[in-house]
């Protein structure tokens, strides 16, 4: 067992302290450093989160999308370091843990509901740290309203 905790330790030194909080289905702009010769610059890749897995270190999300005519998907390692920002522009209403069916689908059969969120845009509460909770998630106390 001591092993493991070794292992997560280490894992704890290379995560990123904020990840954004998003979910399958969001639509999100997932900005990567690129290094070209002594040169870097980031580059966006905005579409819709079709799919998540991992834990730890490891976590990777697919974010698919169809441009010109032509569909692609990248997946992105969460913890990457060349992943610079993750904005949520979107949140999408899914009944489904993997939307591998958007696949080869164009127009509007690509739509997803829109996921109403009542504390402000996602973007605002996009940045938080992991394990954390915000004031607004506490409920509020019986006698608020006397």
């Amino acid at each position: 067992m001591s092993r493991i905790r070794e292992i997560e330790e280490i894992e704890q030194e290379y995560k990123k302290k904020e990840v954004p909080q998003f979910a399958i289905g969001d639509q999100v702009i997932v900005g990567t450093r690129i290094v070209e010769g002594d040169k870097e610059r980031v580059q966006s890749f905005a579409g819709v989160v079709i799919a998540k897995k991992g834990t730890g270190l490891s976590e990777t999300f697919t974010v698919y999308r169809t441009a010109y005519g032509s569909s692609m998907e990248r997946l992105f390692l969460l913890h990457s370091p060349y992943v610079a920002s993750i904005e949520v522009k979107r949140s999408g209403k899914v009944r489904r843990a993997k939307l591998y069916h958007l696949r080869g689908k164009t127009g509007k059969a690509t739509k997803l509901r829109e996921l109403f969120r009542p504390q402000g845009t996602p973007s605002e509460e996009a940045i938080r740290p992991q394990g954390t909770l915000s004031e607004e998630a506490t409920p509020p106390s019986s006698d608020a309203g006397i």
